[in-house]
């Protein structure tokens, strides 16, 4: 190899799949690296819904990645890019930034991950955010805090019940831990800060289309977390169809019964998930097969079949895993992620030594949900066909504790722990700050409320 140039791989998304990628091929002297990501950090996403409801501030879950990768850059072969890959030419072996300019690579690792799906409803979008990027926990946490403000303001009975209900659409680990929390907010930290409104009042509905929730776990555990959301005080409605989403509130059809209206000023959206756009470029560039989520039908070995220095990883990937006699879909979650970026990488190294590309085969460790304070549920895979389940207040120590040691980073994890432990004891939660927005897009009256700025005079609880 002396004197010969180096292989160029370039990766796309700085996710987990991708940041794994990058610190296996790190380790290669042959390797020269260009990771593109659209942000400038690595979200540790399964805690994102923290930063939402203003349980952790965003640099416990998050690091710029330049530091997070400051080993493989000293050792200057890595090149780091904070842009957006929005084209892919396989013919020259090239990616097109968003300002136009061309990447050249010898081997293309797409980890660009996937983003919300509403079903063909994009217009729910403006009034039922999803959870994705730090941007969308910021929506929602001002969304969050803005609803008591709001209720706080109003004299209106029932415009202060809409704005006091929250629905969650989605029954999934998000939605879960998104209204498990919502519940602890309203009743546990809130309700000694306002003076006119109960915040033990909140109405927490948790809307779910299929018959259960958490569908992805044991029905036992699924039945288990069920309760324990409505042990809460969360409505949980399954079999629940959402038909239409506005500012003030939802349609859905339960059970294929009549319409039904909730009035709710804040709706989150947690029901669904679509593949990268870089999954229609591949489609159409480079004759990738999609499923029905978008997402790129990939080979044993994570390529892309007829393209074999095209490599899809992550939420992207559309990939199977052996089961038995036959095979299963690899589950769209972090571990997965992990280790595909790892064996995307092993297999560019293989090519390199004249090797056989190897194919993928996922472990599952297990799912874990929490539920809320003491409440979580935990699936653990153990040798051979056998798992491990349990769920309450021993099951939520080990989520927490199982989160903490897969953070970022040794300050991240302190921190996380620091704010946890606090939180337990006090029910508190300090990022409950929000930004305040630009004077000029707030009219002198309230679109949304009709009411002056001008708080009216002190009345009872109701």
């Amino acid at each position: 190899m002396a004197g010969a140039a180096a292989h160029r791989v370039l990766i796309v998304g700085c996710g987990f799949g991708g940041l794994e990628a990058v610190r296996v091929l790190a380790r290669d002297p042959r390797i020269d690296i260009t990771l593109v990501d659209r942000t400038n950090h690595h979200l540790f996403q399964p805690l994102l819904y923290q930063v939402a409801t203003a349980g952790l501030a965003a640099p416990a879950i998050s690091a710029p990645i330049r530091h997070v990768l400051r080993h493989e850059m000293a050792r200057g072969r890595l090149t780091i890019l904070r842009a957006e890959v929005i084209d892919i030419d396989p013919a020259a072996r090239a990616a097109v930034l968003d300002d136009g300019a061309r990447l050249l690579y010898d081997e293309l690792v797409v980890a660009a991950g996937a983003t919300h799906s509403y079903f063909g409803h994009d217009d729910w979008s403006r009034d039922a955010p999803g959870l994705k990027t730090l941007a969308d926990a910021f929506d929602i946490r001002e969304r969050i805090i803005g609803a008591f403000e709001r209720a706080e303001r109003t004299d209106d009975l029932a415009e202060r019940a809409a704005w006091l209900s929250f629905a969650i659409v989605g029954g999934g680990p998000t939605g879960v831990e998104l209204a498990g929390t919502l519940v602890e907010i309203a009743r546990h930290t809130l309700p000694q800060e306002f003076r006119r409104i109960d915040s033990r009042r909140t109405r927490v509905v948790l809307m779910e289309g299929s018959p259960r929730v958490l569908g992805a776990f044991d029905e036992r555990l699924s039945a288990s977390a069920r309760r324990q959301l409505e042990a809460m005080g969360v409505e949980v409605r399954c079999g629940c169809q959402v038909t239409a989403i506005r500012h003030d509130g939802l349609t859905f059809v339960e059970s294929g019964g009549p319409p039904q209206q909730l009035p709710a000023r804040t709706v989150v959206w947690a029901a669904g998930v679509q593949a990268s756009p870089l999954g229609r470029v591949l489609a159409e560039r480079a004759g990738a097969t999609l499923d029905r989520a978008g997402r790129v039908v990939v080979g044993a070995d994570l390529g892309v079949p007829g393209r074999p220095q095209i490599h899809v990883i992550g939420d992207l990937a559309s990939a199977t895993t052996p089961a038995g006699q036959g095979s299963r879909p690899v589950p769209a979650v972090s571990p997965a992620a992990k280790q595909m970026g790892r064996h995307a990488a092993r297999n560019i190294r293989r090519r390199l030594d004249g090797q056989p590309a190897q194919a993928f085969r996922y472990r599952d460790y297990g799912t874990l949900a929490t539920i809320g304070r003491k409440a979580a549920v935990v699936q653990l895979a153990l040798p051979g066909t056998l798992q491990l389940r349990f769920s309450g207040w021993f099951a939520w120590v080990f989520w927490l504790f199982a989160h903490i040691w897969f953070l970022i980073g040794y300050r991240n994890r302190l921190v996380v722990l620091i704010d946890w432990a606090w939180s337990y004891w006090t029910f508190a939660r300090h990022a409950r700050v929000v930004a305040q927005r630009d004077s000029a897009a707030l009219p002198p009256t309230d679109r949304t409320t009709g009411t002056s700025p001008q708080a009216p005079a002190p009345s009872p609880r109701p």
